[in-house]
């Protein structure tokens, strides 16, 4: 089982990666500014829970930066971990499948504790505002999905070679 955890936080991380650099990809094409929702949940998490950021404004405008990025890998991680838990209970999709799910998953991950805050409501979302958040999530699902099928492989030839080494 701890194989299969570190397997999937490594899918994550790698999934979170090119999530990533799909959003910048999109930046960078249409000119748009950065999301600011990753910031303002920590803004509202910090107010709900009574917790201050320290430091003067422009430190505390750096921290909820920072911390915004951090939720969205713990968040991408989190997501590798449980793909891989259920890689290891036999939940054995083809990769498309397998990527599709962990994308959408994923999407619901970030979004659905913004959209319980307050910070946004998908209801509301134009098709350009989908597929922001669409694209970069499927990259995710699709890359960790891969990573993690790639690590598997992997495995299954080692312990091959260990058997027959015996």
């Amino acid at each position: 089982m701890l194989s299969a955890i570190m397997r999937g936080a490594a899918a994550g991380a790698a999934g979170t990666t090119a999530l990533q650099a799909a959003t910048y990809l999109d930046m960078v094409l249409r000119g748009r500014p950065a999301s600011s929702t990753p910031q303002r949940t920590v803004e509202k998490l910090s107010e709900k829970t009574g917790t201050a950021i320290p430091g003067d404004e422009e430190k505390q405008e750096s921290r909820k930066s920072g911390l915004g990025a951090m939720l969205g890998m713990v968040t991408g991680t989190t997501v590798g971990i449980g793909y891989g838990v259920l890689r290891e209970f036999g939940w054995r999709p083809p990769l498309l499948a397998g990527g599709a799910v962990a994308g959408v998953s994923a999407m619901i991950g970030s979004s659905a504790p913004m959209t319980v805050l307050g910070i946004t409501d998908p209801r509301t979302w134009g098709v350009s505002d989908w597929l922001s958040d669409v694209v970069p999530h499927l990259a995710y699902g699709f890359v960790a999905a891969a990573t993690y099928e790639a690590t598997e492989h992997g495995r299954r030839q080692w312990r091959l070679r260990w058997r027959l080494s015996r």
